[in-house]
């Protein structure tokens, strides 16, 4: 009899049933299977949720829950935290630019909101700047472009972090420029960086390219300053000052 029923919850792909039928307590047939549908329906939630998170490509995982809010950003006036969290600027593919020094908790920021997303049943892509020119470059090379292009169609916020490390070459500059434009007015972007605007024509090197850029993104943007000491020094002092 066990096995036959494990047969049939692979074959509905009820997995979650065929493990823990046997556990449940029930006074009646329909309590039964009530707790049974909602235990296979939490599962399957919670491995779509993984499943998302996995294919975004997080560097690390962060979440809202862990972020230290009296580090908070300074925020402009058309943005406030609580709305960010609720990811309310993905209802009109609206932007968010974080721009600040190095250490400041825009990395955490971003990929707590790009959790958040996912957790939401959201498709959400996570690349280091750096990375996805690279990326980008090697997809043109080798011909494969257009289908990965294709990936970002799918997505519904775009997280670019650490914008402003390394110049890039002008090829990826403008292989840069067409996934940002091809994701205006389409697809939300989070982007953080290090460097103030009026130093973004150092990363791609010419300036129409990076009018061209900064237009895409920053048109429907919530602009975001971090400012203060590095959020990552200050929180490694505080542990270490706590073994002393």
């Amino acid at each position: 009899m066990n096995e036959r029923i494990q047969i049939y919850c692979k074959k509905l792909k009820l997995g979650r049933i065929g493990d823990i039928y046997d556990q449940i307590e029930a006074e009646t047939y329909e309590e039964f299977l009530l707790h049974c549908l909602e235990k296979e329906v939490q599962a399957q939630e919670h491995n779509k949720v993984q499943r998302l998170i996995k294919k975004a490509g997080f560097s690390q995982l962060k979440t809202l829950e862990d972020y230290d809010e009296s580090w908070a950003p300074e925020l402009p006036s058309t943005v406030t935290m609580d709305a960010l969290k609720d990811l309310s600027f993905l209802e009109n593919q609206q932007n968010i630019m974080m721009v600040g020094s190095v250490g400041t908790g825009k990395s955490h920021l971003s990929t707590a909101l790009g959790v958040e997303a996912c957790r939401r049943g959201k498709e959400v892509r996570f690349y280091r700047v750096n990375d996805l020119v690279s990326k980008l470059l090697e997809k043109h090379r080798n011909g494969t472009l257009h289908r990965f292009m294709q990936g970002f169609r799918k997505a519904e916020l775009i997280i670019l972090d650490e914008l402003g490390f390394v110049p890039f070459h002008k090829d990826g500059s403008e292989l840069l420029f067409s996934l940002i434009a091809e994701c205006y007015e389409n697809t939300s972007v989070i982007v953080t960086s290090n460097l103030e605007f009026g130093q973004w024509n150092t990363i791609f090197g010419d300036k129409r390219l990076t009018a061209a850029i900064m237009d895409r993104l920053v048109h429907h943007a919530h602009i975001i300053t971090f400012a203060g000491e590095s959020y990552r020094l200050t929180n490694a002092l505080s542990k270490s000052k706590t073994f002393e």
